[in-house]
């Protein structure tokens, strides 16, 4: 009686366990997700955006299962340092997936600054109806919290030789980024390092007039934890040369000196 009795509830949680297998919803095809988030002062690689003022940033991503994906992202920015835009919109899209234990990422990416050239003299006094914009192609390979990605320059590096009338174009510059990501009991620690290698380089001068370089370096450290479905971080960031760029406003040079950085996002 007993083994009987024992052999009728196994039955019945097996063909539990299968209605609750056929019944539970399939991978769907497409996901959808969105990202808002407020900042103290928009960093793009190491050097403000924003004259080290607040900025409002938010997008969305579209993946398909298969790995292809499509998204945006934008921000505000100071309309003096971009000609007359006080918009960035980021378009890309791509391929990522998984091999063994190794995930990686291929895809484009394009910079657009809506109403750039309209006004501006101080961001590019050679042209200052000059209208900017980047496109740059990239490669990336991760492997647990740790992520390398490689993007390439398509054009003159967001119209830099153009801005100072040097004769050869920047395209070909690379970025290198390096970073870190990992929770722990809820806090997510962050690390980064970015390179930027700046090709044809020669008759560029920084905002003091000094040679620009060819190569520039940023870092990143954050500490993060989730609070009702927020995310609050708190970051240090800075450059190895502070006035590579200049911020596009008189008196305030120093477009990557070292600063704490505070924000809030949402994921939805």
């Amino acid at each position: 009686m007993q083994l009987k009795a024992a052999f009728l509830l196994s039955t019945t949680l097996a063909l539990s366990s299968a209605a609750l297998a056929q019944t539970k919803a399939p991978e769907p095809d497409w996901t959808v997700t969105g990202n808002a988030t407020l900042i103290s002062d928009y960093r793009f690689r190491g050097f403000t955006q924003t004259d080290f003022g607040p900025a409002f940033q938010g997008g969305f991503d579209v993946a398909h299962k298969s790995g292809f994906y499509v998204g945006n992202w934008n921000s505000n920015v100071l309309s003096g340092l971009f000609n007359g835009a006080s918009l960035e919109m980021d378009f890309y899209g791509g391929y990522k997936g998984t091999v063994g234990g190794f995930s990686y990422d291929l895809g484009a990416i394009y910079y657009y600054y809506p109403r750039s050239g309209r006004a501006g003299l101080l961001a590019a006094p050679a042209n200052p109806r000059l209208k900017f914009d980047n496109t740059e192609v990239y490669a990336g390979i991760g492997y647990g919290p740790v992520t390398a990605k490689l993007y390439y320059a398509t054009q003159d590096y967001f119209n830099t030789a153009a801005s100072f009338g040097a004769a050869s174009s920047t395209r070909g510059s690379t970025y290198l980024d390096l970073s870190y990501s990992q929770d722990f009991s809820g806090w997510v620690l962050g690390a980064h390092y970015g390179l930027l290698s700046l090709r044809n380089n020669a008759g560029l001068t920084d905002a003091l007039g000094r040679p620009l370089g060819k190569n520039v370096s940023d870092y990143k450290l954050s500490v993060g934890r989730d609070v009702g479905g927020f995310m609050l971080t708190a970051a240090a960031v800075g450059t190895s040369k502070k006035n590579f760029f200049f911020t596009g406003q008189p008196g305030s040079l120093e477009a990557g000196k070292s600063s704490l950085l505070l924000s809030v996002g949402k994921t939805f």
